[in-house]
């Protein structure tokens, strides 16, 4: 059974991103995008389960937004304005719906990096 879960890591701290908000949205054809869902990553910096799975996970193009600068800020990050990282959207696709796409983000207040995981 398919299904689509992301996680974050603190790579400024060295540990999860605990309590961090993201947002999962399907990006139609013609670019418009629809929020599916809006969460908040629990103390192991995940999704308290999978974004989609089963017959929720449909082929096509998806994004995951990030609230990057609020999370540093809420920890006691002295951020510039604007910051250089705020939102992050990371946009993807799902071919198979039968596969696990797992999307973590690596990010400090600087950079950020993702990955195919599994």
């Amino acid at each position: 059974m398919g299904k689509l879960t992301t996680h974050v890591l603190d790579t400024m701290n060295g540990c999860p991103a605990a309590g961090m908000a993201v947002a999962l949205w399907r990006v139609a054809p013609d670019g418009s995008a629809r929020c599916l869902q809006s969460l908040v990553l629990d103390s192991d910096g995940r999704a308290s389960g999978p974004l989609l799975e089963g017959e929720g996970l449909q082929p096509g193009r998806y994004r995951l937004s990030f609230e990057v600068g609020a999370y540093f800020r809420a920890r006691g990050v002295t951020l510039p304005e604007p910051p250089f990282l705020d939102t992050v959207p990371l946009d993807f696709g799902l071919a198979d719906p039968g596969a696990h796409y797992h999307v973590p983000l690596l990010v400090s207040p600087w950079s950020y990096s993702t990955y195919r995981g599994s």
